[in-house]
């Protein structure tokens, strides 16, 4: 087992964790006056937040992922740009153009909404694939290049994106690459009956008041992100992440050949690192100075759905991903 190592280990950040991660608390107050339920949903965006990375929400219409991720925005003293795709949306209409000047004879630069801290990106999958393709530049290397100049983007940058159910009318499935730099992709389900009798309580009525006062500043958000830094995880933590994301590539190895004609490409490097980052953030979020293997477990299927591509057998036999993933959580040893 991982030993109580990790407590001794972990104990000189865990005085600073503690008390840097006092935000965490004031963020899911205010965004429990807007949202009934769905603590795992909300736990995950955070995760996401404080390890720097974007996130992917599918779900049905009408299930507050926008409305999650917008009172998770606003909560932060940032600033905010919501943008709907759409159909016959363009590049220029996210990045921005050059437009012709005719006083000077010059070209100006007029920046598009990408320019922000957190942006939320609803319904990513309605937009067509080369303005999907546009955000690439901007999730991996926080700049944008617009006609020959590069322009830094300012930190924190986040993309938190909501997409319908591929199946349905009107969208168009979001390029690998652009899916691969999604740290997270979160399925959002329906709530409870008695969470849904909450809703209506609190929202069935003519008039009702979203807005909340921001209660952390984006300082405070790249504290925690580099933070993260001093959270202690141990080699057999790694090792067990390993053998995870390399099960997916190799599933024989690890005696899991039932697997091996299910998947087709197993998860990419970015997935090990992901894993280690959320497994970090989770224990910030929890105000623990080191990782355990429930980290890993609790953030394991978001950050490994949409990197693991199914085989046509896979899809014939409507073996999902999430099926695939609990095999391999239940086979692989934990330390």
């Amino acid at each position: 087992m991982v030993c109580c190592n990790q407590s001794f280990l972990g104990r000189k950040s865990a005085s600073k964790i503690a008390t840097k991660s006092v935000f965490v608390k004031d963020l899911k107050e205010g965004i429990a006056k807007v949202i009934v339920g769905q603590d795992e949903l909300i736990d995950k965006i955070l995760i996401s937040v404080i390890s720097n990375g974007h996130i992917l929400l599918e779900g049905v219409p009408g299930l507050a992922k926008t409305l999650t991720i917008n009172t998770v925005a606003n909560l932060i003293n940032s600033e905010v740009k919501r943008i709907q795709f759409t159909p016959d949306m363009l590049p220029a209409d996210l990045l921005g153009t050059l437009i012709y000047n005719q006083k000077t004879g010059d070209f100006m630069t007029k920046k598009g909404p990408i320019f922000s801290n957190i942006i939320l990106a609803d319904e990513i999958n309605r937009a067509p694939s080369k303005v999907q393709s546009a955000l690439l530049e901007a999730m991996q290397e926080r700049q944008i290049t617009i006609g020959e100049e590069t322009f830094k983007l300012d930190l924190p940058f986040l993309v938190l994106a909501t997409q319908n159910p591929i199946e349905q009318e009107g969208t168009y499935p979001l390029p690998e690459a652009q899916v691969d730099r999604f740290m997270l992709k979160v399925l959002v389900d329906y709530p409870s009956m008695e969470e849904e009798k909450k809703i209506l309580f609190r929202v069935a009525k003519t008039n009702i008041d979203t807005k909340q006062k921001s209660v952390v500043n984006s300082k405070t958000i790249l504290e925690a992100q580099a933070l993260l830094n001093d959270i202690y995880i141990a080699p057999k933590i790694l090792d067990y992440i390993l053998n995870i994301v390399f099960a997916t590539r190799d599933p024989e190895r690890f005696k899991l050949g039932q697997l091996k004609d299910l998947i087709s490409f197993g998860a990419s490097p970015r997935a090990s690192i992901n894993l280690v980052l959320a497994a970090k953030a989770k224990a910030f979020i929890d105000g623990r100075g080191y990782v355990i293997p429930e980290d890993i477990r609790y953030i394991g299927k978001d950050v490994l759905r949409h990197r693991m591509l199914l085989s046509y057998e896979a899809e014939a036999e409507e073996v999902t991903s999430e099926e695939l993933i609990d095999q391999l959580f239940k086979e692989i040893p934990v330390p």
